[in-house]
């Protein structure tokens, strides 16, 4: 069993920064994928970024490469992810999800969910 807890969104101006941060508790990502979706209101859940256990390999939607950055800080437990240039349709509640048994895309494959955090982005 694994709980995940999202912190670090708010409400930013169109061009800020924000990072998110995902942490684990009753099982740590070093034997876990870990993924980032988002929901906007009236939209279904998207796909952001996920990023490998080791660390090494990432894989990002179209609309946020060279935008956002994942890492994985193995020491403390935690997964982050560093939005920049934001801009008003990053606006969503953003998910950190682990476990996927299948493809990183799908949201139906990952196995444990937190309990999201809100992002907002002013225009």
């Amino acid at each position: 069993q694994v709980q995940l807890v999202e912190s670090g969104g708010g409400l930013v101006q169109a061009g800020g920064s924000l990072r998110l941060s995902c942490a684990a508790s009753g099982r740590t990502f070093s034997a876990s994928d870990v993924g980032w979706f988002r929901q906007a209101p009236g939209k279904e859940r998207e796909f952001v970024v996920a990023i490998n256990w080791s660390g090494d390999t990432t894989y990002y939607t179209d609309s946020v490469k060279c935008r956002f950055t994942i890492s994985i800080d193995h020491a403390k437990n935690t997964v982050y992810l560093q939005m920049n240039s934001l801009k008003p349709e990053d606006t969503a509640v953003y998910y950190c999800a682990a476990d996927p048994r299948g493809s990183w895309t799908q949201p139906e494959v990952y196995g444990y969910w937190g309990q999201g955090t809100q992002v907002t982005v002013s225009s």
